[in-house]
């Protein structure tokens, strides 16, 4: 009977649900001492994060505290003693980690996804400082992946957040009752969205796409094909594409990579280039994957995970802990950043 009760008592115990914390353990220091106060708005619809299952078990994962907003204030007033003058809002929109075998996956992967986006808030008006929006992937057969993609959303989103301290606001403000409703309200003076032909040229940045104002001083030079093979300056020399964030050819945007310019199409999603993330990134970087293209474009942000100056455009990459994977899916582009965005 003893042996009984011992054997079903390891059972249960082996068997319970293992627990890992995002703990938000970074600190939120202001270097520059500009912000006064730091508020983080939970408006996920979903408020569990969710679970990782593989050969040993079930592993669930949960924020540190639920109550996002005091937590992140509290931990703000802690490590700023002394402040200044910028009051910042962060939209906290989604949060989940999960296994999924995406359409074109070989198999079941670990995977996270993170939407946060940033706000400089100056009486009831609101300007967009950032967004970080993107799904990135671990090897399910390691034994620690609950516990790295833990880690890294940890660092994302406080890397992000410490961010926006410093980054440049987009001009348009954004009224208080229409802040959950952003990218739609400030899709109305994105120009590359109003449904006309996009204006040929080069373009530098997401800023001057959204605004649809080529530069003047460059232009593209192309073959007896037709195809575009180099861009010269006003002084008609070729400079590097790497430093241009796309081109427009006959009403057709073409945006950088790492390694070749796409043709960029659409759906009712957006905006999208096919590609797998080992195409996209396809450095030497040992194990870690890409959680997406921190945009060289309208705000410049870099996520600290861990950043990649090598790609072209200014565009800076915030690499994971987790797998290229080859699975070839349709890599949507922000808007409102220029950032590429997995989905899958």
């Amino acid at each position: 009977m003893k042996k009984i009760i011992l054997f079903l008592f390891v059972t249960v115990l082996f068997s319970a649900q293992e627990t890992v914390i995002i703990d938000f353990k970074q600190s939120l220091k202001d270097k520059n001492s500009r912000t006064k106060s730091l508020t983080v708005k939970d408006i996920r619809q979903d408020k569990s994060v969710g679970s990782i299952t593989n050969k040993r078990g079930t592993v669930e994962v949960k924020l540190v505290d639920e109550n996002v907003t005091d937590f992140f204030s509290k931990r703000f007033s802690e490590d700023n003693k002394t402040t200044g003058n910028n009051d910042i809002m962060i939209l906290l929109e989604d949060v989940k980690i999960y296994n999924e075998q995406a359409p074109n996956d070989n198999m079941t992967y670990a995977k996270a996804k993170i939407k946060i986006s940033g706000f400089l808030k100056r009486n009831d008006k609101y300007y967009f400082i950032d967004r970080f929006d993107n799904v990135f992937v671990e090897l399910n057969s390691d034994s620690k992946v609950a516990k790295n993609l833990a880690q890294t959303t940890s660092d994302i989103i406080t890397e992000f957040i410490k961010n926006c301290y410093t980054r440049p606001v987009l001009s348009y403000y954004i009224p208080e009752k229409e802040l959950e409703n952003y990218g739609a309200y400030l899709a109305n003076n994105n120009k590359s969205l109003k449904g006309n032909v996009l204006k040929d040229g080069v373009y530098f940045n997401n800023k001057s796409f959204f605004e649809q104002t080529p530069d003047p001083n460059h232009t593209l030079v192309k073959n007896k094909k037709g195809e575009v093979k180099k861009i010269n300056n006003a002084q008609d020399l070729s400079i590097s594409m790497a430093e241009v964030f796309c081109y427009v050819d006959n009403g057709v945007q073409y945006i950088g990579t790492a390694t070749v310019f796409k043709e960029v199409k659409k759906d009712k999603f957006g905006s999208y280039i096919m590609a797998s993330r080992a195409q996209m990134y396809p450095e030497k970087m040992g194990t870690g994957a890409l959680v997406g293209a921190m945009a060289g474009g309208m705000v410049g942000a870099a996520i600290g995970v861990a950043i990649d100056s090598g790609s072209g455009s200014g565009r800076k990459m915030a690499k994971g802990y987790g797998f290229k994977n080859g699975t070839v899916t349709r890599i949507y582009i922000d808007p409102l950043t220029g950032d590429f965005v997995f989905t899958e």
